[in-house]
């Protein structure tokens, strides 16, 4: 047996659980998770306006440099990115569509 696993049946023994599964669901320290409640909203606040600077400056360089080609498809890409980073909850509704799209079902 290898040096790593031969403690493991001791373990199953002392805990009282008769497989792995038991034994992963029985020692999992719920309470002590941290909260992530509001990390969503914080990235959002913090990277937003960040965002927005950046979409900016370059959408000015391009102007002044007369490139409407290249400001249009940036414009247009800086349009997605904004609508996925500020509508909470369009990443779920997009592939729960191209799901049933493809006739799968999310019940």
């Amino acid at each position: 047996m290898l040096p790593l696993l031969s403690s493991t049946p001791d373990v199953f023994h002392a805990v009282g659980a008769t497989d792995l599964l038991t034994l992963a669901v029985e020692t999992t320290p719920t309470e002590n998770a941290p909260d992530t409640g509001g990390l969503a909203d914080f990235l959002r606040g913090f990277f937003g306006p960040l965002f927005l600077v950046i979409v900016s400056i370059v959408a000015v360089f391009f102007l002044f440099t007369r490139e409407i080609t290249r400001f249009a498809q940036f414009i247009i890409l800086a349009i997605f990115i904004g609508i996925v980073f500020y509508v909470p909850g369009i990443i779920e509704v997009i592939a729960v569509a191209l799901a049933r799209a493809m006739g799968v079902s999310t019940e």
